[in-house]
């Protein structure tokens, strides 16, 4: 699938964070849609997010969040790219095929963004290690169990469906976008991926393409010039 450049009539303001994999879906969201998109750093480790400016914007005091022309303030990643499917039907869509395939995608992207990366997010991290006094072996023990426990699902689950170059289809959909970050986080964590063949296969097939590339943490203005 080619990767056009953004469109400047469709210029929205994305509150995020280079390592966010929230936001990390909405960057390539956005780029597989071809949206234009200005970026605003919220400084998870700096506390930004709880700070009277960005609670005015999500009270939640989570990143993304996309703020429309008309200063429409959009939360939940998942949400935000359903909003640009269904705002935007003349750009490539993140959900394809029949009313199945979509069920599957969607079962597949929250089994991702409900079940193994929120339980892991920063914020449930700190309160181990801050109010209940976690060791960070224990952390790092429980962030590698979900999402082993995670992945190996999601990989039973691509076993079982056709083989496709992306997760359902000839061409990235939502479940990629949800699929590339998680597995960026699971690097970092030093989880061995190799139990998971259909899993690298796609990560392979979607980080050569630019809508991919352009969303990497290490690509953002906000990351670290040694992050990788």
């Amino acid at each position: 699938m080619a990767y056009s450049a953004p469109s400047e009539s469709y210029i929205v303001i994305l509150h995020d964070y280079f390592r966010s994999s929230a936001a990390y879906r909405v960057r390539i969201a956005l780029n597989l849609k071809g949206l234009a998109y200005e970026q605003r750093s919220v400084n998870l480790l700096n506390g930004d997010e709880y700070k009277a400016e960005y609670a005015s914007i999500n009270p939640q005091a989570l990143v993304p969040s996309l703020q429309l022309a008309d200063g429409t303030i959009l939360t939940q990643s998942l949400a935000i790219c359903e909003y640009l499917d269904q705002a935007y039907p003349d750009t490539p869509p993140l959900l394809n095929g029949d009313a199945l395939q979509q069920a599957q995608t969607r079962a597949f992207c929250q089994a991702i963004a409900c079940d193994i990366h929120p339980i892991n997010n920063l914020r449930v991290l700190t309160y181990l290690t801050g109010e209940l006094n976690v060791s960070e072996e224990a952390k790092l023990d429980w962030y590698r169990h979900w999402v082993t426990t995670g992945l190996a699902a999601l990989e039973i689950q691509l076993e079982k469906s056709s083989k496709k170059i992306y997760c359902f289809g000839d061409t990235p959909g939502l479940a990629d976008v949800c699929l590339i970050p998680q597995l960026f986080n699971a690097r970092r964590f030093d989880i061995p991926l190799s139990d998971y063949p259909q899993l690298l296969r796609i990560d392979q097939a979607c980080t050569i393409l630019t809508a991919f590339a352009d969303a990497h943490p290490s690509c953002q203005p906000d990351a670290p010039k040694a992050q990788s």
